[in-house]
C-alpha cells in the first residue's frame, strides 16, 4: 500500500528503464505514484504515462521557477490545457514559490493563486513548491482559506511547520529523512493523520551513494517514519495510505 505523492517519472532520467521503474515500485507494494507536472511538455507526457500506468496518477501545475517566465498568453493557455483535463486530476501540482534564483517572484505568486483557486474550484489538492518562501507561501494559503493542502519537501523551521499543522495540511516526506535530521525532527512534530510519503524522485534518494531515486524506495521512508513514531512498518503504512485516500481519492 505505498504512495509516493511527488515524483518526477515524466523526466528524461527515466527514459531508458521507465517501465522496470513501475514494475519495481509495484513489486515493492506501491499503489499510488503521483506525477507532478512542471511545465508544458511534462503535463502531457504526465498524461501520456497514466494512461499507460494504472498506478501512476496526474497532477499537473507550473513550476514557480518557470511559470515566471513565460508571457499572460501562454500561461493561461496552460491553465486552459489543465481545465480540460479536470477529470484526470488527483491533484493541482507542483506549484508554488521559489526564492533560490533571482526570479519573478511577484508574477510567481500570481501563477500561484492562480492554481490555488483552480484546485479549489475542482475541490482538490493543490501539492506545494516553498523553497526559501515558506512563510509567504504559508500566508498566501491561509490568505485563500485553501484545506486541501500538501507541502512537498518542506524546510521551513518549526514555527512555521507549526502553523501548517494548526492549518491541518498535510506534509509529503522525501526518502531523504532517512539521513537527514530536520526531516527526522519534523516527523516527530506532525500528527500521523498529516503524514504522507514521497520521492521527489529522481532526486532526494535515502542512500548518497543511489544517484537516481525512484518510487520503490518509499519503503525505506517507511522504515525510518515507522521508527521515529514508535509504530512497525506495516501500522505506518497503512496509516499514510489512509491519509492519502483521505485527501486524494
Amino acid at each position: 500500500m505505498l504512495v509516493d505523492v511527488h515524483t518526477h517519472l515524466e523526466f528524461e532520467n527515466f527514459d531508458k528503464d521507465r517501465d522496470e521503474v513501475v514494475e519495481r515500485a509495484k513489486e515493492a507494494g506501491a499503489v499510488a505514484i503521483i506525477c507532478n507536472g512542471t511545465r508544458p511538455n511534462y503535463n502531457r507526457k504526465i498524461l501520456e504515462l497514466a494512461e499507460k500506468f494504472d498506478i501512476v496518477k496526474v497532477a499537473l501545475g507550473y513550476y514557480p521557477c518557470e511559470c515566471d517566465n513565460v508571457s499572460e498568453e501562454e500561461f493561461q493557455k496552460e491553465l486552459d490545457f489543465i481545465r480540460s483535463h479536470k477529470s484526470k486530476l488527483i491533484a493541482i501540482g507542483e506549484i508554488g514559490l521559489d526564492k533560490k534564483n533571482d526570479n519573478n517572484f511577484e508574477r510567481q505568486q500570481e501563477c500561484f493563486r492562480e492554481f490555488v483557486s483552480m484546485a479549489q474550484e475542482f475541490d482538490i489538492p493543490v501539492i506545494v513548491h516553498s523553497r526559501l518562501a515558506e512563510e509567504k507561501t504559508i500566508d498566501i494559503l491561509e490568505e485563500m482559506e485553501a484545506k486541501k493542502v500538501v507541502m512537498h519537501c518542506f524546510s521551513g523551521n518549526k514555527k512555521l511547520i507549526k502553523r501548517c499543522i494548526d492549518n491541518k495540511w498535510s506534509f509529503s516526506i522525501p526518502c531523504i529523512i532517512v539521513r537527514n535530521q530536520q526531516f527526522q525532527e519534523m516527523v516527530e512534530m506532525i500528527p500521523l493523520n498529516q503524514l504522507l510519503t514521497e520521492t521527489d524522485a529522481p532526486f532526494l534518494t535515502h542512500d548518497a551513494s543511489i544517484k537516481r531515486n525512484e518510487p520503490m524506495y518509499i519503503q525505506e521512508s517507511l522504515k525510518k517514519i515507522a521508527e521515529i513514531k514508535g509504530l512497525d512498518v506495516k501500522e505506518i503504512t497503512n496509516i499514510i495510505y489512509t491519509n492519502y485516500s483521505r485527501l486524494m481519492v
